[in-house]
């Protein structure tokens, strides 16, 4: 029971980081879906008194992705019901022209002033609506929620790392004998240290196939019946094949990095 309950004080810890890292990963991949969709939806409407080509956009504004004529007809139509069509020509030909531009990624408020800036440059362009107070909100309740999520999960990893630190401390000691005499011996450091490198190694691969196993299930039994519409569209980007690789090589770095610092900083082994 001791057993299981010293392997378990050393597991979970790392769980808890490799859980962190995985959710990161996920969170990462569902976001940028998520960012692809609300740039998607995003547009600027720029008025021009001539019409604008696309390639005179792009010089202008490296941003813009596409650019696309809003018919003057159609806006006649709907704010000229019952006007003879020979007055509604001429409002067609007073109006200028609308355009619905498109950016090529979810820029925040500032570098959206200054594409409007740029495309304002050209002497045509009669106005630039950047619609900045819907933008601005959604753009930074998504960038708050990305950095309490890091910062959350840099204090969890934080925390966990020192709670692995002592568990190898603890298994430092109980094996402090057999140390002692591979030192009498001339062992080097190292070697010496090789009983904490084997256990840690050995529950390295356990938490990484637990961690797998939880995201796994996530995937496949929870995501289809949770009802989160995000989840359900991005169910494939919940688990990678790849990500047990970063789990895996996350976890052994982690516990080489936790036996190099129990072993260096006690500067051997104590009589």
């Amino acid at each position: 029971m001791k057993f299981i309950k010293n392997h378990l004080m050393f597991i979970l810890p790392l769980m808890a980081i490799l859980l962190g890292i995985e959710f990161y990963l996920v969170f990462d991949r569902t976001t940028d879906s998520y960012e692809e969709g609300l740039k998607e939806r995003y547009s600027m409407l720029v008025v021009s008194k001539e019409p604008i080509e696309f390639s005179t956009f792009k010089s202008l504004e490296n941003h813009v992705s596409s650019v696309k004529e809003i018919e003057r007809e159609n806006i006649v139509a709907k704010v000229a019901k019952g006007i003879d069509d020979s007055a509604s020509d001429e409002i067609i030909m007073a109006l200028p022209y609308f355009y619905e531009v498109r950016l090529d990624s979810y820029l925040d408020l500032d570098n959206l002033e200054k594409i409007k800036a740029n495309l304002k440059v050209n002497k045509n362009i009669k106005k630039v609506e950047t619609f900045g107070s819907s933008h601005g909100s959604a753009y930074r309740l998504f960038k708050f929620i990305k950095f309490t999520l890091k910062l959350f999960l840099f204090f969890i990893s934080i925390v966990s790392l020192f709670l692995i630190i002592k568990q190898m401390e603890i298994w430092k000691y109980a094996h402090k004998e057999r140390m002692q005499v591979m030192e009498i011996f001339g062992a080097p450091l190292m070697l010496r240290s090789g009983i904490l490198f084997k256990i840690a190694f050995l529950d390295a691969f356990i938490a990484t196939f637990l961690t797998s196993l939880v995201f796994l299930y996530v995937k496949l039994v929870w995501a289809g019946v949770s009802g989160i519409d995000i989840i359900v569209k991005n169910q494939e980007k919940i688990f990678k094949m790849s990500d047990i690789g970063i789990l895996l090589f996350s976890a052994l770095f982690i516990v080489i990095i936790a036996v190099y610092f129990v072993v260096f900083s006690a500067k051997g082994v104590e009589e």
